[in-house]
């Protein structure tokens, strides 16, 4: 089958049972699709750039203070990425009320993911604290890393309160169909965060411990300005601020079902690191340089999923199931053209892109087929995003949580079985198409039998 035959037969397979809309719904969809995933794709660009700064600035200090913090940014970045369910969950609560036009109840359900926010940050302070040298040690720091790695972690956990709020604040104003706002406080945070760092590393003279301290005042300074923005709108319409027992254990209950969908996604990228690592020093520089392109062509994706749980909890609050259904169609037409631009993309830059990682040959030599691979897997990731997006928009996360676990099921022998029997690493980055195809599989599934089509304000 060629490439054309290919990409025909996914969008044929994946499309709904409803007829394709008129043209002028598709230009709407399409406006409203543009409007929200433009503004997130920047605001989602704009958070790896924290560390990116951080490293560039802590790296003029030496090898070892780098060394340090790079283990407690790993940390970090997996504390706060668990718990990304605070706006996903919210984001898809609050376009509900929006949809039901009762925007009262909107924040007010926003503000409760703000509150559980803040418990849960409470909780990971108290847990990291005190065990901040034993999780160094557990990711294997040197012993001259070490001590920088337990002050940057320290520091750093302070922050994470900021960031959990930063989450659901950001999932309030998504789901009040507002991605613009988050893209403009994500800039702001960085220019702040590189500023705030090299003024207190250099400047001040703090070293490692400036750049943590630099970090977490940006990141409360994030905070507080999304703060401001729901209490003046809770304000605008009257909603209460008071924290409400109902509200955030419900919320917990909403985000549950995703904290077990985002477990699973790690534990698959984390089987296949350690699988790549047992193939070589060459295979895993590889793997790292295919990983950070997939998650860089991720963001992209991920952009439009954003504004399909923004858009369809709207519909869906608004009991218009056939608007929702046709939206979902048009996002999936949107999630196969996106990712065949940019499985192109990476194989027209594939000379280019190489040279920005290694110049080893080996290196290259392991890394431009895996890469063909990922090139190829875009428009099954395309589709994977968008319907993972429709489907958090739904408020279906039982589901999600169901269907990663399965994927994960399936893709672990698969993974593990690479170097039993003699593959490297394009069959590593096989097994990873495989399991975009089983998570595809699944959501279509989900999306053809039209049970994630509940209506009304609340699930």
């Amino acid at each position: 089958m060629d490439c054309i035959s290919y990409l025909w037969t996914i969008r044929l397979v994946l499309m709904t049972q409803a007829p394709a809309p008129p043209k002028a719904a598709r230009r709407q969809h399409d406006r409203e699709i543009v409007a929200l995933a433009v503004p997130a794709f920047g605001a989602l660009v704009a958070e790896p750039l924290f560390v990116m700064a951080d490293s560039a600035i802590v790296g003029h200090l030496g090898t070892a203070q780098l060394a340090g913090l790079g283990v407690a940014s790993a940390l970090l970045t997996t504390a706060v990425s668990v718990f990304v369910f605070l706006a996903y969950a919210t984001t898809a609560a609050v376009a509900r009320r929006v949809g039901a036009d009762d925007l009262p109840a909107a924040i007010r359900q926003g503000m409760d993911g703000i509150w559980l926010a803040l418990l849960l940050g409470a909780v990971v302070i108290a847990a990291v604290l005190p065990t901040a040298p034993t999780l160094v040690q557990l990711f294997g720091a040197s012993d001259t890393a070490a001590p920088y790695a337990t002050t940057y972690l320290r520091i750093s956990a302070l922050g994470i309160p900021a960031m959990l709020v930063v989450l659901a604040s950001t999932g309030v104003l998504r789901g009040l169909q507002n991605t613009r706002t988050p893209l403009y406080v994500a800039v702001a945070g960085f220019l702040a965060n590189a500023v705030l760092n090299a003024a207190l590393v250099y400047g001040a003279g703090l070293g490692i411990a400036g750049s943590a301290w630099g970090t977490v005042i940006a990141q409360w300074g994030m905070a507080v300005v999304y703060l401001v923005v729901v209490v003046r709108g809770a304000r605008r319409h009257g909603a209460s601020l008071r924290p409400d027992a109902a509200g955030i254990k419900a919320s917990a209950q909403a985000g549950a079902p995703l904290l077990v969908r985002t477990l699973s996604l790690r534990a698959i990228l984390l089987i296949a690191t350690a699988v790549a690592a047992r193939l070589g020093d060459d295979a895993i520089a590889a793997h790292q340089i295919a990983l950070a392109l997939w998650s860089l062509l991720a963001f992209a994706l991920d952009a439009i999923a954003i504004a399909g749980q923004a858009i369809i909890g709207r519909y869906l609050g608004a009991d218009d199931a056939q608007g929702a259904r046709d939206v979902c169609r048009r996002m999936v037409e949107w999630g196969i053209a996106v990712g065949v631009l940019l499985g192109l993309l990476v194989v027209l830059a594939r000379p280019l892109f190489l040279p920005l990682f290694t110049g080893d040959p080996s290196v290259k030599d392991a890394a431009l087929p895996a890469l063909l691979v990922v090139a190829l897997s875009q428009p099954v990731c395309g589709v994977v995003f968008v319907l993972d997006g429709v489907l958090m928009g739904a408020g279906d996360g039982p589901y999600l949580a169901w269907a990663m676990v399965f994927t994960l099921a399936v893709f672990t022998p698969a993974a593990l079985l690479v170097p039993v029997l003699g593959g490297g690493l394009t069959a590593v980055w096989g097994a990873m198409t495989l399991m975009m195809v089983v998570r595809m599989l699944t959501l279509w599934v989900r999306a053809r039998s039209g049970r994630w089509v509940v209506t009304g304000a609340a699930r």
